[in-house]
């Protein structure tokens, strides 16, 4: 993790200070306003889109951003993160990429948009100036202003990793994913899917697409499940996966965990809803 975040989040600080972002305002406050972000996110958000959410942590430590913003982020990162990976995952067991990279990329901006509205996050775009992070600082203040945040960041992110991995052994040893399985059977049709890809869903909200690939690939593929079934399942753990550690972590930012788990569930619902009513729409009025 420390491998991750500490190079990632100097760089980003690096590139902070130098005001370089800031030089290409033009291209990007359109598209950032879009969502209610500052031109500066572009570098959080993209590093989380390709790398995952360890790389947005590092950009946002060494960063100056509001919590409404932080917010915002996090909820876009935690729908739409590592995503040529993890599209290479589900495009294996069941999913054309596309469409799952699609779908996650389109939700977590209808989402950002819609909690852009509700946080009032135009006032805080309007009250933050430009490259306030480093304008009129020494550099050397800057830096070992980033190194303490890091570290502080750092230790907050181990003690947090290290309560999850005592839950997530003591699932295990105690082989207690089938009683929670047969238990969240209501949770499980809520979301729109069959009780038989019960243990994948499963699978994917504890340990994620990337460190669950193994076993979801081959769940899948051994599973003998529909085609539907397995379309509504990838859209559903595309957009709601890690629902332990990856929310966790950016709670060491002061983000409320309302914000960090209830949006990309609903989002979840939604997606599975969507595709539900037009599978049926299509049966009903073919072309």
């Amino acid at each position: 993790m420390l491998k991750i975040i500490v190079p990632i989040s100097f760089l980003t600080f690096l590139i902070d200070t130098s005001g370089f972002i800031h030089r290409i305002d033009f291209v990007l406050t359109p598209a950032m306003g879009f969502l209610g972000l500052p031109p500066t996110a572009v570098i959080p958000l993209l590093l989380g889109l390709l790398t995952g959410v360890y790389g947005t942590l590092a950009a946002m430590a060494a960063m100056s951003f509001s919590i409404p913003q932080m917010t915002l982020i996090a909820v876009f990162i935690l729908i739409a993160h590592n995503l040529i990976q993890e599209g290479i995952i589900q495009s294996k067991s069941g999913l054309n990429p596309l469409v799952a990279t699609g779908t996650r990329l389109l939700s977590a901006i209808l989402m950002v948009m819609l909690m852009a509205e509700l946080l009032d996050i135009e006032g805080e775009m309007l009250s933050a100036a430009p490259g306030s992070s480093a304008a009129g600082q020494a550099f050397g203040f800057l830096l070992k202003k980033w190194a303490v945040e890091t570290i502080r960041l750092c230790v907050k992110i181990f003690f947090i990793i290290m309560t999850l991995m005592v839950i997530l052994r003591t699932l295990k040893d105690f082989h207690l994913a089938e009683r929670i399985v047969a238990a969240l059977g209501p949770v499980i049709k809520l979301l729109g899917l069959n009780q038989r890809v019960g243990m994948i869903w499963l699978t994917a909200c504890l340990f994620g697409l990337s460190y669950g690939a193994a076993v979801i690939v081959e769940e899948a593929r051994e599973g003998n499940f529909t085609p539907d079934e397995l379309a509504r399942l990838h859209l559903s753990i595309g957009i709601n996966h890690s629902i332990l550690d990856d929310p966790v972590l950016f709670l060491a930012f002061g983000i409320n965990p309302i914000w960090l788990w209830i949006p990309r569930l609903i989002a979840a619902v939604i997606a599975v809803r969507v595709y539900l009513f037009f599978n049926r729409w299509k049966l009903r009025c073919p072309l």
